[in-house]
């Protein structure tokens, strides 16, 4: 797969005016980066662009994902990352190993951009951009403290994307802030679930009263996203109503030891049948809409698919008012709660789930707002306004 791209005739290659842009991914497992790269890719101009994924896997998950898509082999794959190791001299040099062969790839195709979505795409990609002459965006959707995104990005991106206002680089002396966009990650916004079949669905795989509070928690289990307050916020809401309620974990958990400390805090609250783990499931829209509250108690989240996914299908939402929730849910789409306080979880969640029909009026107005603001097709037109203004 790493031949270069097929060479045109003169006259083909004079006519072909359509710039070549590079979707490099680091490791093999799917996030919402990639998710997000395939529905910008599904409204580029093909008369415009060319969009290429490269992908360190040759028949991984990453390359599943794009099938049908361009594809090719990342040069020098063995200088990826191994996911939790901790950042050392020697896997900066193994990093540096694959500079010069990605640069050499990167030539040979006559890239034109090259578009990185991750913090681990920017440590292998970013240097060998700069060093081929192809033009650099990086595409932000982590938190604002990242190392790569303060030190990095001001010397090698031509364009930052933030996903949200609190995802821009902090201002300063040394910052790409002059140069990033916010760019809100796209959607499928026609997007439409049966909330009450699903809800039944539900109910009957747990084999639980249809009266319970359905609570539901979507994303890894890592310290940001607040597992464990999660559980704390369920062992809070039992002593706080009659009505049964259900904690359920979507998800997994990317370090043993998380999956270790968050098993013992549900046996040391002793909510062990008031909280699931459900694994990682898909569609997640689907489990997200059969649940009666989507809860995110994630402190400095820049900017949470599962979030807007609620906001389309209906499901009313209780997040922390911290990091990219705030811009989600601004005009009262969502209840806003202190950061880090499992009471203030429990108290949002107690009212408004007094009723099954209580938050139906604000999970309309959110629906409506979140179609409006996160279609693909208005993402791809943002996108394609900053690759024309790079156009060489």
């Amino acid at each position: 797969m790493n031949a270069p791209l097929p060479r045109l005739k003169p006259a083909d290659a004079a006519a072909d005016k359509r710039l070549r842009i590079c979707f490099p991914f680091s490791g093999d497992s799917i996030g919402g980066s990639h998710i997000s790269v395939r529905g910008l890719m599904a409204h580029l101009d093909p008369l415009l662009y060319r969009p290429i994924i490269v992908t360190e896997v040759p028949d991984g998950m990453i390359a599943n994902f794009f099938a049908g898509h361009e594809r090719m082999d990342d040069p020098a794959a063995q200088a990826l990352f191994v996911p939790g190791e901790a950042f050392t001299l020697r896997k900066f040099g193994r990093t540096l190993t694959g500079v010069l062969p990605r640069a050499r790839f990167l030539r040979r195709n006559r890239i034109d951009i090259v578009h990185i979505n991750d913090g681990r795409s920017s440590a292998n990609w970013a240097l060998a951009a700069r060093l081929a002459g192809a033009k650099l965006i990086w595409h932000h959707r982590g938190d604002p403290t990242a190392l790569g995104l303060r030190l990095l990005a001001p010397a090698l991106a031509h364009r930052v994307l933030a996903v949200s206002s609190f995802a821009l680089p902090p201002a300063g002396i040394w910052s790409a802030r002059n140069r990033a966009s916010v760019v809100h990650s796209p959607f499928d916004t026609s997007l439409e679930v049966d909330r009450a079949k699903a809800r039944d669905a539900l109910i009957r795989e747990l084999g639980v009263a249809p009266d319970t509070l359905l609570l539901g928690y979507f994303g890894a289990f890592v310290p940001r996203k607040r597992p464990l307050l999660f559980v704390d916020m369920i062992a809070r809401l039992r002593a706080m109503t009659a009505r049964p309620v259900m904690g359920l974990m979507f998800g997994e958990a990317r370090l043993p030891a998380m999956d270790v400390a968050l098993r013992s805090r549900i046996a040391d609250k002793r909510v062990g049948d008031r909280v699931k783990l459900m694994g990682y499931r898909t569609p997640g829209p689907f489990w997200i809409a059969a649940c009666d509250q989507l809860v995110v108690p994630a402190v400095g989240e820049p900017f949470g698919r599962t979030l807007v996914e609620a906001m389309l299908v209906g499901t009313p939402i209780v997040a922390a008012r911290s990091g990219g929730n705030i811009e989600a849910l601004e005009g009262d789409l969502g209840l806003l709660v202190e950061p880090d306080d499992a009471d203030a979880l429990a108290r949002a969640c107690e009212g408004l789930g007094k009723s099954l029909g209580n938050g139906r009026p604000m999970a309309l107005a959110a629906q409506a707002d979140a179609r409006s603001r996160f279609s693909e097709a208005a993402h791809a037109a943002q996108v394609s306004a900053i690759y024309e203004a790079l156009r060489p």
